[in-house]
């Protein structure tokens, strides 16, 4: 239910922030989360948790775009790369949240509690913060429904399957370490963690490397080290190998998404804010859709083969790293 909800919002927030600035999607989408959040908490049946998941999604759509339309504008009015580090922030107040939810449970509070402080909090601080930091671009006529046409259908094609990379490990890289015999059950998990880690660090330290290498060489190694990383991670005899592997694909695929939507807030076959809301929706599709799609293939032909099947499918990012980064000067 969240991933349709996401869908429909993103769909929503690309012509209304090109029509009225990233604000008022950044808010909208901002309040409606936290008011939704504690509904998720103490739901009392299975419809009311659907209709909340659908809305929270919904809403989580609409501010991820507004965010991303914010993060352009205000890379083009500082000249200089910021979009890694923006994303490696959400990464950052992700692991934030969950440690305050941790903290707060286990001092006791219940899970509608901590929902509720958390929702004041994301509340107040969108009220003092929005106003204030949040750029408004200039407004843009655009038509309320778009196909993504031109250089955004490869743009939007690339984020997906970066993300799919993204939510393969999340969802099969323990099992996979486990069936291979390297790692017992109970430490599976620490792949996926080793490459949240460092994902999340090559996406801090990724405005440096862009400003550094440009977005088309960004793209292009960072793409060959992903596609590495995932032959270490399958031929790996041992443990630590394997950790190496899932280091390098957190690197290399950490600023793949970040250059993308940098590139559909530059690009001129469509308005920005469609086309950044384009990238979203695909992109999140990969996300959520391509692991389910991974167990189907592992079914037939195992889930070794299928991780081999996604490096070889990661393989279009250094390709087409040149027609995707051809909207800015590299």
């Amino acid at each position: 239910m969240p991933g349709i909800g996401v869908g429909r919002g993103n769909q929503l927030a690309g012509p209304l922030t090109s029509r009225i600035g990233a604000r008022p999607a950044v808010i909208v989408g901002g309040i409606g989360q936290a008011v939704l959040l504690p509904f998720l908490a103490f739901a009392p049946d299975i419809w009311t948790m659907a209709a909340a998941l659908l809305l929270f999604g919904a809403f989580l759509g609409v501010i991820e775009v507004g965010m991303n339309v914010h993060a352009v504008e205000v890379e083009k009015r500082a000249d200089r790369p910021l979009m890694s580090g923006f994303h490696g922030l959400f990464s950052v107040g992700g692991f934030i949240g969950a440690s305050m939810m941790t903290l707060a449970l286990s001092a006791g509070l219940i899970a509608v509690t901590g929902a509720i402080v958390a929702a004041a909090l994301m509340i107040g601080i969108l009220t003092l913060a929005a106003p204030r930091f949040i750029l408004t671009p200039k407004a843009e006529e655009t038509p309320l429904f778009v196909v993504p046409r031109g250089i955004v259908i490869l743009l939007a094609l690339l984020a997906a399957l970066t993300f799919l990379t993204e939510g393969a490990i999340l969802d099969w890289g323990a099992l996979l370490l486990n069936g291979k015999g390297l790692v017992p059950t109970a430490q599976a998990g620490l792949g996926y963690s080793v490459f949240a880690i460092t994902m999340t660090f090559g996406r801090l330290t990724g405005d440096a490397v862009v400003a550094r290498l440009g977005d088309r060489r960004t793209m292009l190694w960072g793409g060959m080290l992903a596609i590495i990383g995932y032959v270490v991670l399958l031929t790996a005899p041992v443990a630590m190998a394997a950790f190496v592997g899932f280091m390098l694909i957190g690197l290399g695929a950490s600023n793949t998404v970040p250059v993308l939507f940098r590139q559909a807030g530059a690009q001129t076959a469509m308005p920005s804010g469609l086309a950044i809301a384009s990238v979203t929706t695909v992109g999140y599709a990969g996300i959520l859709a391509g692991p389910a799609g991974v167990g189907f293939v592992a079914q037939a032909i195992g889930l070794p083969n299928a991780f081999w099947m996604l490096a070889a499918m990661l393989l279009l990012v250094p390709l087409y790293a040149g027609i995707a980064t051809a909207a800015t000067k590299n």
